[in-house]
């Protein structure tokens, strides 16, 4: 990410962090002066669930969204599909990149077609119990089934048009939000912590 993304996500780390660090003190007091209904971070049950549940308060779906998420991001920069609608640049596209799109287009149609024979007809697979769609398999599912999309069609891009030519190539694309949008990760880690720890205290 750029320095001055990188230097304002710094300071909205510092931020989250001096809240965690006041609401452990603010819990201490109120659960000392016996506030009901509060719980302390500083106390024995506040340190084992702070230990003992991180892991499991950080592997949450949203992680596996963000992390597909960035993963689809990726590769839709790195496959030249983005490079398409960069406004500072002449829209002249090569026959190559024109047969590329279209066959991308096509697979597009043809992926959304699939999903919607698996929600949209009667008794579909990824319908609820009920028959509904909200909430159904396929809602919880529906971030996945978006970054798998741009994942696909994007990579599809790349090996028509030349941009990928081996394996190694498909792998940099998937690997590349990764390593451009990590510190979202880390943002993620303090966000979803500081959260985590405003419901064991109050709630």
């Amino acid at each position: 990410m750029k320095t001055k993304t990188s230097s304002q996500l710094g300071v909205v780390l510092f931020i989250l962090l001096i809240a965690e660090l006041a609401l452990i003190l603010l819990s201490w007091i109120l659960s000392a002066a016996g506030v009901e209904g509060v719980r302390s971070l500083l106390s024995g049950e506040g340190v084992r669930w702070f230990v003992g549940d991180f892991a499991r308060m950080v592997a949450s779906p949203l992680l596996t969204w963000l992390l597909l998420l960035m993963i689809a991001v990726g590769t839709f920069l790195r496959s030249g599909l983005s490079s398409l609608w960069h406004e500072r640049r002449p829209r002249i596209i090569s026959y190559r990149d024109r047969t590329a799109f279209r066959v991308s287009l096509v697979l597009l149609v043809a992926y959304i077609a699939a999903i919607l024979l698996l929600t949209v007809v009667p008794h579909a697979v990824l319908l609820s119990a009920s028959g509904s769609l909200f909430p159904s398999p396929f809602s919880r599912s529906l971030i996945p089934f978006v970054a798998f999309g741009i994942t696909l069609v994007s990579i599809a891009f790349g090996l028509i048009s030349g941009r990928m030519q081996s394996l190694s190539d498909i792998l940099a694309a998937l690997t590349y939000g990764i390593q451009r949008f990590a510190p979202l990760l880390i943002l993620y880690i303090f966000c979803i912590q500081l959260y985590q720890s405003l419901r064991f205290v109050f709630m």
